[in-house]
């Protein structure tokens, strides 16, 4: 007999299924997922939707980035799919009737959710457009980016005036963005898994220069760069002769990278000769040759690529180089490294104009061009407490209703299934009375004739 299969592929235990018994959308343990979508996906236009399509790059590699939309579509469905998706934030763009584009970041079930709207922004082609070397396509989207945020938290100003923004506000906006991203460990976190950064930048109200109704308003920034690094301290000879070599193990092998020695004596007056011609590599080599253009300045740990050696080999090095204990550590190497960053795009201002309770709908807690006297706040939490006593009493009445509906159905399958069991017991009885009368082995007209004489010698009697 053939053993059964154990299904060992997507099942837990198997190497692709899950490693355990948790789910994978449980809110202890998972990694913030969002989905960038447009709302009214045919209205936006296609500058919308290319912005859609840089943002969600920008999200990689914890969000959908192939989620396709139709017009049809309402926030309803994307919120009743979050929760099996595992899904924490939906970013929605959306243009109003008079143009402007929208932003709306929903921390989903319950929100709350932020609206902005996006005063500014550049794609990323027109950014990269704009640069002399662009960067990207790379493996920069294979980790989730850097989050910095800058000036979120404002000052107390000199005068003592209440803030437009309340300080509460600002601090859920704060953890709102924060948890758009996993959270990085600095010990355990590797520096070569960052290689990416989203900046947010709020910017500082300048007070008295600007408009009363634009005082206070609060103006996010948001950029979005690659990070790259470069040894320092080598020349530009050194460089191109370290690039060179790296192309030159890779299967792909592009002309004009690998310098032309040719008419030279010495790879010494590549190096070292300020006045070596344009024919090795396009210009001439000299003290600025060596300094890299950057950001900034780090020290890293040298990552030394180490052989692997079979038994015979370790037996062999540790007798030439004596007890492997008495040798003493070795201090790991340091190299600096020039930090630059690329901008990869896209760019965004944004503007805070409403805070509100729930996944895009609920009791408003801040608005930019309104504000209300604490009676109109105290009216209006009076008639969110009849909004809530209103559905607490549906949905206990759809649950009783729910409840008595379940109760009929059992009582009605109950008597359907007497029924049944009554008319079966009937049919099988009159089948037992059949039997009876055909005992004697008299069937059709003989039975009946049997059964008219019995009847006359009744009456006879």
């Amino acid at each position: 007999m053939a053993r059964r299969r154990t299904k060992k592929r997507t099942h837990v235990g198997a190497r692709n299924g899950p490693a355990s018994n948790v789910p994978a959308n449980s809110s202890g343990s998972r990694e913030p997922k969002s989905m960038v979508i447009r709302i009214g996906a045919g209205e936006v236009g296609p500058s919308v939707s290319q912005l859609v399509k840089d943002v969600r790059a920008m999200m990689e590699p914890g969000t959908a980035s192939r989620l396709k939309e139709r017009r049809s579509n309402r926030l309803r469905d994307y919120t009743a799919m979050a929760g099996p998706l595992g899904v924490s934030h939906l970013l929605l763009f959306s243009r109003s009737t008079t143009g402007n584009t929208n932003l709306r970041l929903a921390l989903t079930p319950r929100g709350p959710t932020l609206h902005f709207r996006v005063e500014k922004y550049s794609l990323s082609k027109d950014v990269k457009s704009a640069q002399k070397h662009a960067q990207g396509g790379g493996n920069e989207f294979l980790a989730a980016p850097l989050l910095v945020m800058n000036n979120f938290i404002s000052q107390q100003s000199l005068g003592g005036d209440r803030p437009k923004v309340p300080k509460h506000l600002e601090t859920l906006t704060t953890t709102i963005f924060q948890s758009l991203f996993p959270p990085i460990a600095p010990q355990s976190t590797p520096l070569s898994s960052i290689r990416r950064v989203m900046l947010l930048n709020r910017e500082n109200p300048k007070g008295k220069d600007l408009f009363p109704a634009e005082e206070g308003i609060y103006i996010l920034n948001l950029r979005h760069y690659a990070i790259t690094t470069k040894r320092t301290g080598l020349s530009r000879g050194v460089r191109r002769l370290n690039a060179a070599e790296k192309m030159l193990k890779q299967k792909k092998r592009s002309k004009g990278r690998v310098p032309d020695l040719g008419k030279l004596e010495d790879v010494a007056d590549y190096l070292l000769d300020p006045a070596a011609a344009r024919a090795a590599d396009d210009g001439f080599t000299s003290g600025s040759d060596s300094e890299v253009e950057t950001d900034a300045e780090v020290e890293i740990l040298k990552a030394n690529a180490r052989k692997v050696l079979n038994k015979k080999q370790m037996a062999t090095m540790r007798r030439s180089n004596g007890d492997e204990k008495q040798k003493p550590a070795l201090q790991p190497g340091v190299e600096k490294r020039a930090v630059k960053l690329m901008e990869l795009g896209p760019r965004m201002k944004l503007r805070m104009t409403k805070v509100e309770e729930g996944v895009c709908e609920g009791k408003v807690m801040w608005h930019e061009f309104l504000e209300k006297t604490p009676e109109e706040i105290n009216e209006m939490e009076g008639v969110w407490e009849a909004r809530r006593k209103e559905k607490a009493e549906r949905k206990r009445l759809q649950k009783e209703n729910l409840e008595r509906k379940r109760k009929e159905n059992d009582a009605n399958s109950k008597d359907v299934n007497e029924k049944r069991n009554a008319k079966e017991e009937q049919d099988e009885n009159d089948e037992m009375y059949e039997d009876e009368w055909d005992s004697e082995g008299l069937e059709g007209d003989g039975e009946v004739e049997t059964n008219e004489d019995e009847d006359d010698g009744m009456e006879n009697a």
